[in-house]
């Protein structure tokens, strides 16, 4: 479709119009004939001398040449661009945070992979957590592990092949033994920081209660809940563990509760991945879709018409006059000796 940046030029169609109305036209002196018996001249033909102008007739086609240059150079001043088809593009509306326990009790080996063979915690973890996240598409993801204490492993992206390399790769311990999950909220919030999307959504795993935190993981929640950040707790393992390795359900079910999210327990991977399509379906996909139409300038084409006329208008007169100007041929004269 075609559209005009400047549609106001069009008022300039009839400014030569006014121009040729409104404008006195131009007046030079200077004499027809200059010869020292123009009297004698005058008594001759009988005619009496007097002053006016001479208006030179213009010839058609210059007209029309004139008019179609003028409303050209006009339509490409007006700037004519051509408007593309349009482009729709998805933005993401949420800032999904996944929070993973490296703990050494993620080594503990009871879960069973789906080929049947006993894996630990973390592995079992991974296996179904890439696929959660291999449907995330539209969403931004960002990853956090803790141990003695948190680290950013992944900060918000939306390139979910990232993500998922990077959990790959991570190992039991290397953020410390110990499980300070109420700092890895903490973390969390932070990251949320500059997030400017409307839903943020944390899920925490963890097998065990916290034992290294500086920040209770329930005061956390806390101001979770007043930043509008939501928490999905998910508890892996066995909840009969004691000492530091017993899972602290009460803890996990507060937090979750208290910041609009929910509370599941993973006692085997079956149960584990069907948390992850709960949360699937729970967390939908969210985006708000853009849609735009790119604009190409196409002033040149009628500038390039303007040109290739008065060109092509130039290149015929010069034929013409050289035309004329050319002497004409002398017929042969034939004889016959004798």
């Amino acid at each position: 479709m075609l559209s005009f940046s400047y549609p106001w030029i069009a008022w300039l169609v009839p400014l030569p119009l006014i121009a040729w109305f409104g404008l006195p036209p131009h007046a030079e002196r200077r004499p027809g004939l200059r010869v020292p018996f123009f009297d004698r001249l005058v008594r001759l033909s009988g005619q009496q001398p007097f002053s006016g102008g001479v208006v030179t007739p213009r010839h058609a086609p210059r007209l029309v040449l004139l008019i179609v240059v003028w409303l050209l150079t006009l339509a490409a001043l007006a700037r004519p661009q051509w408007i593309e088809p349009p482009l729709h593009r998805d933005l993401p509306t949420r800032d999904l945070l996944v929070l993973v326990d490296l703990s050494g009790s993620m080594d503990t080996k009871d879960f069973v992979d789906a080929s049947g063979k006993t894996v630990d915690r973390l592995t079992a973890v991974k296996q179904v957590l890439d696929d959660f996240l291999s449907r995330r598409k539209g969403d931004r993801v960002g990853v956090v592990v803790f141990g003695d204490a948190p680290f950013a492993l992944v900060p918000f992206t939306t390139d979910l092949e990232l993500c998922r390399t990077m959990l790959r790769d991570t190992a039991v311990g290397m953020a410390g033994p110990r499980t300070a999950f109420g700092d890895a909220i903490g973390l969390g919030i932070g990251l949320f920081a500059k997030s400017t999307v409307k839903a943020k959504t944390i899920i925490a795993l963890t097998d065990g209660n916290d034992t290294m935190s500086k920040v209770p993981p329930t005061e956390a929640a806390g101001v979770a809940k007043d930043k509008g950040i939501v928490i999905h707790t998910v508890a892996v393992g066995d909840p009969a563990a004691a000492g530091e390795d017993k899972l602290d359900e009460a803890a996990l079910k507060e937090i979750a509760d208290a910041t609009g999210g929910g509370f599941y327990r993973a006692l085997d991977r079956a149960q584990l991945a069907d948390i992850y399509r709960r949360l699937d379906e729970v967390e939908t996909r969210r985006v708000d879709t853009v849609s735009f139409r790119p604009r190409r300038d196409v002033y040149w084409v009628p500038l390039a018409a303007g040109l290739a006329l008065v060109l092509a208008a130039q290149a015929a007169m010069l034929a013409l006059r050289l035309r004329r100007r050319r002497p004409p041929a002398v017929p042969a004269i034939a004889g016959s000796a004798r």
